[in-house]
């Protein structure tokens, strides 16, 4: 028996999507007719972490604040490569241990590389 995926199949999912979007439409609209209206002068200045803003926002900022974020999210991308072999780490047995100590070799290879072309070093 074969199954058929027909339209009317999938008018549950539809009609959830349409009632979140409703949902989050209307409560704006709600809020913002029923919401108090009042404009203060703090209210209307700028504001981020309590701290009053000093200067100009398009500063030039280190190109190595960039590259050790970048960094680090490869590295944690790599990282999250290791959860579905930890899972199945029977199932692999010795060959699935031996890719996984090559895979982290090449991992440590980068580090290493990273390290002495000095890509962590603020100076």
């Amino acid at each position: 028996m074969e199954l058929q995926s027909l339209p009317v199949n999938f008018l549950p999912i539809i009609f959830q999507m349409i009632v979140a979007v409703g949902f989050v439409v209307g409560t704006m609209f709600v809020t913002h007719k029923i919401g108090p209206k009042r404009a203060t002068k703090d209210k209307l200045t700028p504001f981020e972490s309590g701290i009053e803003v000093v200067g100009n926002a398009r500063t030039p900022i280190s190109i190595k604040y960039f590259l050790v974020a970048i960094l680090f999210v490869l590295f944690d991308v790599e990282v999250i490569f290791m959860y579905p072999w930890a899972v199945n780490f029977k199932a692999l047995g010795g060959s699935g241990m031996i890719e996984m100590f090559i895979f982290m070799a090449t991992l440590l290879l980068g580090f290493i590389y990273i390290i002495k072309k000095g890509a962590l070093d603020w100076d």
